[in-house]
């Protein structure tokens, strides 16, 4: 059982994360649009519950999350709330090509369809895209900078965004350097090339993908680096583990469905909801600090707050380790 509002210190920053972010990417019309009234009935719905904790990006709809996420907080103190974007991507006018399209030409968000991305790792890109961040969410300042998805840039991002981002800490402006993505190994290499203060890791700590507890884990917790999770229902599947279900974005393949379905077999023996095991798992590693759900309605939020609330058995998490669907020296809730 979770308290979305729980606030834990996140590394040695002194920054309180509650225990569940909200992050912004479907609502910023990740591959289905979502209407203004139920964007900002879901964010509504988690600051009700507790939630002080908003993660968004200039990617996610291209401008369209931030801006959402900046007209929720008006009217409310800045400085009860904990917010994190990324830097990396400069959001600019033109005809989006090449990884921003997928299929028959389809876009990942579907908003503000004349902008495209630029790719800028630089220091001065870091500084432009802090300087649009904030006229986008129409505030003064935000606490966590991830630089975003490096992966084919980790000299830019050491050279020019880490440099860029080091300043900014020194001088007051952010109080957290931090990188997300979708691996553990390029955030590992990150902590041997500057002081990092926490990462956000997508989709490798989770009830279907454990990768990243041997040795990313420990290392962070080790030199007290916070960690924050995205995708701990690994894009879909966890929630929804049916053909067409997707894993990683992308419709998933079949031994990582049958995978899912044997996960929610054992759950379903215990009473317990796949949802609720998947969303309460990765909180009991002690070095994650919060977790983020992304959810389109006030619905989607209440479903998920239930699934936190669900009380598990031990039994459960037995069970899995001794099925072989969960590793044997993964920490469990209790």
């Amino acid at each position: 059982m979770v308290d979305a509002g729980e606030r834990i210190v996140l590394g040695t920053t002194g920054l309180e994360l509650t225990r569940v972010g909200f992050g912004c990417a479907p609502i910023g019309n990740l591959l289905s649009e979502v209407s203004e009234e139920d964007a900002q009935a879901a964010i509504a719905a988690a600051f009700e519950d507790g939630v002080r904790f908003i993660d968004a990006a200039p990617f996610y709809g291209y401008g369209l999350a931030e801006e959402r996420a900046g007209r929720a907080l008006k009217g409310r103190r800045r400085e009860d709330f904990v917010l994190s974007t990324k830097v990396g991507r400069l959001v600019r006018p033109g005809k989006r090509s090449g990884a921003e399209i997928f299929g028959d030409n389809q876009s990942f968000y579907l908003a503000n369809p004349d902008m495209h991305l630029e790719l800028d790792y630089s220091y001065d890109g870091v500084m432009r895209s802090l300087e649009d961040s904030l006229r986008r969410w129409k505030v003064d300042r935000v606490d966590i900078l991830h630089i975003h998805d490096p992966d084919d840039h980790f000299e830019d991002a050491v050279n020019g965004a880490f440099r860029a981002l080091d300043r900014l800490r020194s001088d007051g402006t952010i109080s957290a350097v931090s990188a997300g993505m979708n691996q553990w190994e390029m955030l590992s290499r990150f902590m041997d090339h500057g002081r990092f203060d926490c990462f956000l890791l997508a989709g490798r700590y989770s009830l279907l993908d454990q990768t990243a507890l041997p040795e990313f884990l420990p290392k962070c917790q080790g030199r007290g680096v916070g960690v924050i999770l995205g995708g701990v229902f690994n894009s879909g599947l966890l929630a929804h583990p049916v053909r067409g279900a997707t894993f990683n974005y992308v419709p998933a393949p079949d031994n990582l469905i049958e995978r899912a379905l044997a996960l929610k077999s054992v759950c379903e023996r215990h009473g317990v909801s796949l949802k609720a095991a998947a969303i309460q798992f990765p909180l009991a590693h002690p070095a994650v600090t919060s977790i983020l759900t992304g959810v389109r309605t006030k619905a989607e939020w209440d479903e998920n707050n239930a699934a936190l609330q669900s009380t598990i058995p031990d039994d459960l998490w037995d069970e899995l380790k001794a099925e072989g669907l969960l590793s044997p020296d993964a920490p469990v809730p209790h």
